[in-house]
This record gives C-alpha cells, sequence and structure tokens, in this order.
C-alpha cells in the first residue's frame, strides 16, 4: 500500500507536491508526539519524493 501511495504521490504535478510537502512539513512542526513528528519528517524521504539527507 505504502508503494502505491508513494507512486501516486511522485506523479504530482510540482506545485502539487511542492503544497503537499510545506503542508507535511507544517504538520510535524505541529506534531507533539516525537514518533509521529519522526514519521511525518521522514516520510518525504522514504516515498523518494525528495533526496534523502541522511
Amino acid at each position: 500500500m505504502t508503494e502505491s501511495v508513494a507512486g501516486a504521490l511522485q506523479r504530482l504535478p510540482e506545485d502539487q507536491l511542492d503544497r503537499f510537502l510545506r503542508a507535511l512539513a507544517d504538520l510535524a512542526e505541529a506534531e507533539p508526539d516525537p514518533r509521529r513528528r519522526e514519521f511525518l519528517e521522514s516520510f518525504p524521504g522514504a516515498c523518494g519524493l525528495v533526496d534523502d539527507e541522511d
């Protein structure tokens, strides 16, 4: 299922992907639970939406 979601997100037009990534970053910033925040922060790299900086 994750691969399917990642594939759909990778096909988004660049402007929509940028909006999605900004929304995800905003959610991560506001997330009080460290585990959820870490998931939100790592999601784009794990799905191949951005270069993983680690």
